[in-house]
C-alpha cells in the first residue's frame, strides 16, 4: 500500500471550524438557549418502550436515494444506513464500512465492510449493494450528481470490499458518506427496472436498526425493532412512531402533552420555544445541526421576462432588509447571510461578497430604468411568491416579500400549497416566478451549493437543482475545478471567486442562515449522537 495513505477519522483543522463557529454565532434569543444544550446521558440504556418523532412534512417516499428533502433525509435513515457516520465535529465514524482508506493521488476510496450484516429480508449485505447504490445517487440525487460525478466505477473485489475509482479528485466525498445523504439500499431489490417507481420506497427494506411496518397516509409511520441489527444490543426501543403533524401550533400542544417525544428544526412556532422548554418534562438540545447548515434564499426564476432582467433582481434585492427578516420573522434564530456559502462554512464564506443593502430609492431607480414605470394603479408588474411549506416560518417570509415589494410597486400574490405540489411546481412544472427556500449547505460547496449554480444540474423533475435555470461558463468552471482541487487554499480561492460571479448576477438572493433546536421530552436519552442530528438512525435511543 506504498501509494495510498490512511485516512484519519479526524476532521481537517479548517472544517473543524465548522462547529465552533456554529456555537459562537449564536444571536438574540438563541444564545441563552445554546446554555440549555445538554450532554449525552449517563444513564445506562434501558430496554423497551416506544417513542414518537415528529417528521414534517409527511414525505412522498421513505427512502432518500432520489431526493434531499428533510422528511425522506430523517425517515430513510432508520432503515437503511450509509458507510460512515460522523461525529459533532463531522470527524467520520464507522457504520457499514468498518475501515476506509484513500489513495495518495485521492483517486482510490477502498472501504472495508462489515462482515455478517443482512438487509431485513434475510439477504446478506455485500459490495454489490455499495455498487448499486452509488450508481443511483450519481444519477438520481440532486448533491449525489455532483458528489459521485468523478466516481467512474464502483469495483467489488470481493463480498466486502468497494473500491472507488475516481477520474479526478473528489476531497469533499468522504464527508458526504452518512444515510441522511448516501443511502446504501439493497442491489437485490434496485438492481434493476426504474427506481423511481419501485416498490420499496414506500415499504422500505434496509439493513438499519427498525424494520418498516406501516404507514397510515395522512398520519403516522410505525417502525419496529430490528431483532437482527449488526450492532447488538442496540436499538433499545421495541418501536418507532414517526408523526406528521403539518400544524406547528399542534406540534406545540403535541409536545406539551407528551403526544410528541421529539421534535427538531425549529418544530414550534418561535416564540414558543423559551416557554415550553420551562416545562418540567420538556428540554432543548442544540447539538446535531452541524452537518448542514440551512441557508434560506429567494431564488429567481431566470425564465420569466422580468426576472431575466438583471436590474429587477437588483431592485428587489435593494428592496429587501435581511436584518429585519431576521428579527421579525425569525425573531433573532440565525444570523444574516448574503453569500450563496453560509457563514457557518468559514473557511469558504467571502465576507466581501455583494450585498445589495436595504435601499427602496435605489430599487426604484433600476426599475425605472428597466423600462418597466409605476402605471396608473401605481403597480408596475405583477409577481407570485411561492414559499417552502416546511418550515411554517416561510409563509411570514413570503407576505414580508409582497408587503416589501408593493413600496417598490411590484404587486405579488402568495401562494400557498402541500410539500409535494410544491415540488412538483417548481422543480418539475417549473410554474413560479419567486420562491422562499432553503436548502442545506452541507458541510462543503462542492455537495450543498454546486447544485443551485451548476448550469448542468438543470433538470426538469429533480427536486433542489438549479430551479433558477442560473446559466453562467466562468461559474460553472469554478465549481468544475473547486470540485477536484487537493489544495485546500486552491479550493478557497476558487469558491471566492465564485462568490464574487454570483454574487454580483444574481441568480438567487441569500438571506438568513437558519438556528435551529431540537425539543425533547426528558425521559428520552441518547437521541443526538451525531452531527446530522435527527437525520442519524437513532440507534442509541432509550426511554428512562
Amino acid at each position: 500500500m506504498n501509494n495510498r495513505r490512511r485516512f484519519h477519522s479526524g476532521r481537517r483543522g479548517a472544517l473543524m471550524a465548522l462547529a465552533g463557529s456554529a456555537a459562537g454565532l449564536a444571536l438574540g434569543p438563541f444564545a441563552s438557549l445554546v446554555r440549555a444544550s445538554v450532554e449525552s446521558s449517563a444513564v445506562a440504556p434501558s430496554r423497551g418502550g416506544r417513542l414518537t418523532l415528529l417528521v414534517n412534512p409527511e414525505p412522498n417516499v421513505l427512502i432518500n436515494f432520489a431526493t434531499t428533502a428533510g422528511a425522506e433525509q430523517k425517515i430513510s435513515p432508520k432503515v437503511t444506513e450509509g458507510l460512515l457516520s460522523y461525529d459533532f465535529n463531522v470527524k467520520p465514524r464507522a457504520q457499514l464500512a468498518k475501515a476506509w482508506s484513500i489513495s495518495a493521488d485521492g483517486l482510490q476510496y477502498t472501504f472495508k465492510l462489515r462482515e455478517g450484516v443482512r438487509w431485513h429480508d434475510g439477504q446478506p449485505f455485500t459490495s454489490k449493494d455499495v455498487a448499486v447504490s452509488i450508481e443511483l445517487l450519481k444519477q438520481y440525487h440532486s448533491r449525489g450528481r455532483s458528489t459521485f460525478a468523478n466516481v467512474v466505477e464502483v469495483r467489488t473485489p470481493d463480498a466486502h470490499t468497494a473500491l472507488l475509482q475516481l477520474s479526478k479528485p473528489a476531497p469533499y466525498l468522504i464527508y458526504a458518506l452518512a444515510a441522511s445523504e448516501s443511502p446504501i439500499v439493497p442491489a437485490h431489490l434496485y438492481g434493476s427496472g426504474d427506481p423511481l417507481n419501485n416498490p420499496h420506497n414506500i415499504d422500505p427494506v434496509g439493513t438499519g436498526p427498525y424494520r418498516f411496518k406501516t404507514w397510515e397516509r395522512g398520519s403516522h409511520a410505525v417502525f419496529v425493532r430490528n431483532p437482527g441489527y449488526w450492532d447488538a444490543p442496540k436499538p433499545y426501543i421495541d418501536e418507532l412512531i414517526v408523526r406528521f403533524i403539518g400544524d406547528a401550533a399542534a406540534r406545540a400542544v403535541a409536545l406539551e402533552t407528551g403526544e410528541l417525544d421529539l421534535a427538531g428544526e425549529n418544530p414550534v412556532p418561535l416564540l414558543d420555544i423559551q416557554r415550553l422548554q420551562a416545562l418540567p418534562h420538556l428540554a432543548l438540545e442544540t447539538r446535531g445541526y452541524s452537518y448542514n447548515a440551512a441557508q434560506t434564499q429567494l431564488q429567481f426564476n431566470l425564465d420569466n421576462r422580468y426576472l431575466s432582467k438583471q436590474k429587477v433582481r437588483e431592485a428587489i434585492a435593494h428592496s429587501i432588509d435581511r436584518q429585519a427578516i431576521l428579527q421579525s420573522v425569525w425573531y433573532g434564530y440565525g444570523i444574516v447571510a448574503p453569500s450563496p456559502i453560509s457563514p457557518l462554512l468559514t473557511q469558504f464564506y467571502d465576507p466581501s461578497v455583494p450585498t445589495w443593502p436595504h435601499d427602496l430609492a435605489k430599487a426604484e431607480r433600476l426599475l425605472d430604468e428597466a423600462g418597466l414605470p409605476r402605471q396608473f394603479n401605481s403597480f408596475r408588474f405583477p409577481l407570485t411568491i411561492d414559499y417552502n411549506p416546511y418550515d411554517p416560518t416561510f409563509a411570514r417570509l413570503a407576505e414580508y416579500l409582497r408587503q416589501t415589494l408593493r413600496q417598490v410597486g411590484i404587486e405579488s400574490t402568495v401562494r400557498s400549497q402541500d410539500f409535494g405540489a410544491y415540488v412538483k411546481r417548481i422543480y418539475t412544472d417549473r410554474d413560479f416566478d419567486l420562491d422562499a427556500n432553503f436548502l442545506g449547505n452541507t458541510f462543503d460547496p462542492t455537495v450543498g451549493v454546486q447544485r443551485l449554480y451548476w448550469s448542468r444540474n438543470f433538470k426538469k423533475g429533480v427536486p433542489f437543482s438549479n430551479s433558477s435555470h442560473y446559466d453562467n461558463p466562468e461559474v460553472d468552471r469554478l465549481l468544475e475545478v473547486a470540485a477536484v482541487e487537493n489544495d485546500p487554499r486552491a479550493r478557497v480561492e476558487y469558491f471566492r471567486q465564485f462568490q464574487q460571479v454570483v454574487g454580483r448576477d444574481l441568480p438567487i438572493l441569500d438571506l438568513i442562515t437558519l438556528k435551529q433546536v431540537t425539543l425533547y421530552n426528558k425521559r428520552v436519552h441518547n437521541h443526538t449522537v451525531t452531527a446530522d442530528g435527527l437525520d442519524g438512525n437513532l440507534a442509541d435511543v432509550f426511554i428512562a
